[in-house]
């Protein structure tokens, strides 16, 4: 870079370069000829060599003009390629730009589809959270409902009832059951089954004695757990003194009785803590049933029903035994009178088909006129006569 007052003149510039060559060449020129001049008047046989050399330096100068223009066309060319890259680079750059943009349009469309859809399977999600959390709020009433059936001794004891009936009603016929029947001393049976004799009737009373079982089930301690165990050994075992005396009538029922509990854990929690108490009831011929073995006793008590029915039908079954024998003889006497009778047929019908037989020969001879073989004589014209019945 040369400044010269206000101009700055880039030597980095190949056109500025090139003219400053060419200037320079100038002043070198001028400075030769003006020597050459000086020189003209010492001898005239340096002109001729200084013409020359001024010749080829103006060659020289010619050149360099030359090879400056095709610089500056070099230099445009450059420009001009320059340019063109410029502009195809731009170019692809838009083209870049706008893939991008649509790539980000599309990933941005789908992802808001995928959040859109996210968000409906929430909703969903939410709706069946909401639908379960009523569930749960109305299974919450009902169990709030129950422990307030069973916080009752009288609301407990209609519990046990009605689910007792359910059990019957599942497993007997209903003709082979009756519900809060009066026996013949006064007292009313939950569930009376009717076996036949022997074993005869025999009684279901429902009981539940649930607060002896939650004071166990509720137990802290060693002393309280055994406390409660007794309590409720007592309780089972008024129960079953009570059905003892009261649902056990000899010549009336059966000589022993079921104690209906209704629940499995309070049956589970009593043989597995007070076998003595169970065995107290097979003394006392009170057998202590839950819902599962209290099903399973009454399919048995099915299976002893029909047995004894089946026996008291067997008379009847006897009976229509040789009815249905008799029928068959009857039978078997119609059948061969049908016999009969279709062979009778039969030969009506043989001996129909030979009288039209012969008919069908007299009418074809007399068409065709020959009497002579007619002669009444003859054994194939003797009428045949239809047997009669």
């Amino acid at each position: 870079m040369i400044s010269l007052g206000d101009t700055v003149i880039d030597l980095g510039d190949p056109l500025t370069l090139g003219l400053v060559i060419g200037g320079a060449a100038l002043i070198l020129m001028l400075i030769l000829i003006v020597l050459a001049m000086r020189a003209a008047n010492r001898s005239a046989r340096a002109v001729e060599p200084l013409a020359h050399h001024i010749g080829g330096l103006g060659q020289r100068v010619q050149g360099l003009s030359d090879g400056q223009h095709q610089l500056a066309g070099g230099l445009s060319h450059v420009s001009e390629m320059q340019a063109k890259a410029q502009a195809q680079m731009l170019e692809a750059m838009e083209r870049r730009l706008e893939e991008v943009q649509k790539g980000m349009a599309e990933t941005l469309h789908g992802t808001s589809t995928r959040t859109a859809r996210s968000l409906g399977e929430l909703q969903q999600k939410l709706d069946q959270i909401d639908k379960a959390q009523a569930k749960i709020e109305k299974l919450s009433g009902d169990v709030l409902s129950l422990q307030d059936i069973l916080s009752n001794k009288q609301t407990r004891g209609a519990f046990g009832e009605i689910q007792l009936n359910d059990i019957v009603s599942k497993a007997l016929p209903s003709d082979a059951y009756a519900f809060q029947t009066t026996l013949s001393n006064g007292k009313r049976a939950d569930c009376l089954i009717r076996l036949p004799m022997p074993p005869g009737p025999i009684v279901i009373d429902a009981k539940f004695p649930l607060e002896a079982y939650e004071a166990l089930v509720n137990a802290e301690t060693a002393e309280a757990k055994v406390q409660a165990t007794r309590d409720l050994g007592a309780a089972v075992r008024v129960h079953i003194k009570a059905i003892a005396e009261r649902y056990i009538i000899e010549g009336e029922t059966a000589d022993g009785a079921l104690m209906f509990l209704p629940s499995e854990a309070v049956y589970a929690e009593l043989h597995a803590r007070l076998p003595d108490v169970v065995r107290e009831g097979f003394d006392r011929r009170v057998w202590i049933v839950s819902p599962t073995t209290c099903m399973a006793t009454l399919n048995t008590m099915r299976a002893v029903m029909k047995d004894a029915r089946m026996r008291e039908q067997a008379g009847e079954i006897r009976k229509a035994l040789k009815q249905l024998h008799r029928d068959v003889e009857l039978v078997e006497e119609r059948a061969g009178k049908l016999e009969t009778h279709i062979r009778q047929a039969g030969d009506d019908v043989a001996g129909i088909l030979t009288a039209t037989a012969r008919a069908g020969k007299r009418a074809e001879r007399l068409d065709n006129f020959d009497f002579e073989e007619m002669a009444p004589d003859r054994a194939e014209d003797s009428v045949v006569p239809l047997p009669r019945r």
